[in-house]
C-alpha cells in the first residue's frame, strides 16, 4: 500500500469516527431519559386507584424520570382518593398531575390529586376546586357529620397545599369549605399549580432542568429529550372502569331487570335470562363502586315489581303504567353524588323503551290468555271426530288419529256420522250430532 493510498484510508477513518461522535450522543440524549405517562379520564374508582397504583410501581421499575398522570375527573370516592394520595406520597420518583385537555376539569377529588402531586400544571381553558365533601350514601348528613366531614377535609387538603405557600392553602380550604373552582391561570397565580402547559410537549419542556424533592431526595428532571411511554388500563382495568360509568351501569340494570323479566312471563327460552342474569350481576359491581341512592334504587326495582305484576294479572296497563313512572322517578335519583348522574335523556329514551317493551309483553301474554288451548284435554273441545261405532248412548268416536270412548246424550248416532266434542270426562268425550246448514 503506498503513501497516498494509506492517506486515504487514514481519512476515511477519522470521517467514520467524527460521525460517530456526533450520532451517538444524539442518540443517547434521546434514549436515555424516559417519562411515563397516566391517563386518568371520569370518576375516582377503585378500578383507577388499581391502576394509579400499577402505573407507579411500573414507573418505578422502568427507572423513569417521572411520572405524568393527565387528569380530567368530576371527582370521586374520598376513601379512594387517600388511598391513591398515599400512594403517590410513598412513590420514589416525581409525580406530576397534569390537569388535560383542553377543557378537563381537576373537580372534587381531583383537586386534592392535584395538590398531592410533587409538581403540577393545568392546560388552558381547564378548571380545579369544587372539593366540598358530598354524602355518597344518599341518606343525607346530619349537620354533625358534614361538619365533621368538612373539617376532615380542610386539614388535610391544607396538608397538601402547605409545600405550595400561604395563599395555596388558603385557597384548598375554601375549596373545601366553600366549593371554589379556578381557572388555570389563577391557580398558577395562587401557586396551586407550577405551570400552565398547552400539550404535553410544552410541559416536558417547562419540567426540564426542575429539581423536585421526593421524600428525602432531590431529582433534577431531563425531560426535554425523553421518550414518553404511555402506560394504558389493562383489558380487565378499562373494562371495569367502562361499566363504572353511571350511564352504562344504568343501561346494564335496565337490560338485567328487563331480561329476568321478560324470561318469568315467557319462560322456556333461558337465553334473555341468562342474558339478563350476566347484566344484572355487572350492574350490581357498577353499583357497588358508585355512589347509591337507595331510595332512587327502591323506586326502580319497585317500578320493575309492578311491570311484573301487569304481566302476571293484566290489569289492562294501570300497573304497568305506575311502573314505568316509578322507574323514570328513581332513574333520576339514583345517584347521589353530582359527579355520578344518569342522562336525563337516557332516562327519559329507556323509560319509554321499558314502556314500549313491556306493552308488547303484556298483549303477547294477553293473546295467549284469550286463545283457545290447543293442547291436552281442553284443547279437544270443539274438535270435530267421526263415530266408528253407533253411538247409543255410548260407543267409539275417531278423532286426531285416535279411537276415544265417547257418549251422547243427543238420541242414537250412526257409525260415520260427524260429531263436535262439547266436554271431557276423563278418557271419555262427551259428544254431540253435527247438524249440517241443509238440515
Amino acid at each position: 500500500m503506498d503513501s497516498h493510498e494509506r492517506r486515504i484510508l487514514i481519512w476515511g477513518i477519522m470521517l467514520i469516527l467524527a460521525v460517530s461522535l456526533l450520532i451517538v450522543p444524539a442518540v443517547q440524549a434521546q434514549s436515555d431519559s424516559q417519562v411515563d405517562v397516566l391517563t386518568v379520564k371520569g370518576a375516582i374508582t377503585p378500578i383507577v386507584a388499581s391502576y394509579v397504583e400499577r402505573g407507579i410501581q411500573t414507573a418505578q421499575n422502568d427507572g423513569a424520570t417521572c411520572l405524568i398522570i393527565e387528569l380530567d375527573t368530576p371527582g370521586g370516592s374520598v376513601q379512594v382518593t387517600e388511598e391513591i394520595i398515599q400512594d403517590m406520597k410513598a412513590a420514589t420518583l416525581p409525580i406530576v398531575v397534569y390537569v388535560h385537555p383542553q377543557g378537563a376539569r381537576a373537580a372534587s377529588a381531583g383537586a386534592f390529586l392535584t395538590l398531592a402531586a410533587h409538581s403540577a400544571a393545568m392546560a388552558p381553558n381547564t378548571r380545579t376546586g369544587a372539593a366540598h365533601p358530598v354524602d355518597m350514601s344518599g341518606e343525607g348528613m346530619s349537620e354533625a357529620m358534614e361538619a365533621k366531614a368538612v373539617n376532615d377535609a380542610v386539614a388535610l387538603i391544607k396538608g397538601l397545599a402547605q409545600p405550595r405557600g400561604a395563599d395555596a392553602v388558603e385557597w384548598a380550604e375554601e375549596a373545601v369549605r366553600e366549593s371554589s373552582s379556578i381557572t388555570e391561570d389563577e391557580a398558577l397565580e395562587l401557586g396551586v399549580v407550577d405551570f400552565v402547559a398547552t400539550d404535553l410537549e410544552a410541559l416536558l419542556d417547562a419540567l426540564d432542568g426542575q429539581e423536585i424533592l421526593v421524600r428525602e431526595d432531590t431529582f433534577t428532571l431531563d425531560t426535554r429529550r425523553a421518550t414518553i411511554n404511555r402506560i394504558s388500563m389493562n383489558a380487565i382495568e378499562g373494562f371495569l372502569h367502562t361499566i363504572t360509568d353511571p350511564n352504562i351501569a344504568f343501561i346494564l340494570m335496565t337490560l338485567g331487570l328487563n331480561g329476568i323479566i321478560f324470561e318469568l312471563s315467557q319462560p322456556g327460552g333461558y337465553l334473555s335470562g341468562i342474558l339478563g342474569a350476566i347484566c344484572l350481576v355487572l350492574a350490581l359491581f357498577s353499583l357497588g363502586v358508585l355512589p347509591v341512592n337507595w331510595t332512587g334504587l327502591i323506586f326502580v326495582v319497585l317500578g320493575f315489581v309492578l311491570l311484573l305484576a301487569d304481566v302476571k294479572a293484566p290489569t289492562h296497563g294501570i300497573l304497568a303504567t305506575l311502573g314505568v313512572v316509578s322507574f323514570v322517578l328513581g332513574s333520576m335519583i339514583l345517584f347521589s353524588s353530582p359527579f355520578a348522574q344518569v342522562s336525563r335523556g337516557l332516562v327519559v329514551g329507556v323509560g319509554s323503551a321499558t314502556g314500549i317493551f313491556f306493552a308488547f309483553v303484556i298483549a303477547k301474554v294477553f293473546g295467549a290468555h284469550q286463545r283457545r288451548p290447543t293442547t291436552g284435554m281442553e284443547g279437544l273441545m270443539g274438535q270435530l271426530a267421526v263415530a266408528r261405532s253407533n253411538l247409543d248412548p255410548t260407543g267409539t268416536v275417531f278423532l286426531r288419529g285416535e279411537l276415544w270412548q265417547a257418549v251422547t246424550s243427543e238420541g242414537t248416532v250412526k257409525e260415520g256420522e260427524e260429531v263436535e266434542v262439547s266436554d271431557v270426562d276423563g278418557f271419555r268425550l262427551r259428544v254431540r250430532r253435527v247438524v249440517s246448514g241443509s238440515d
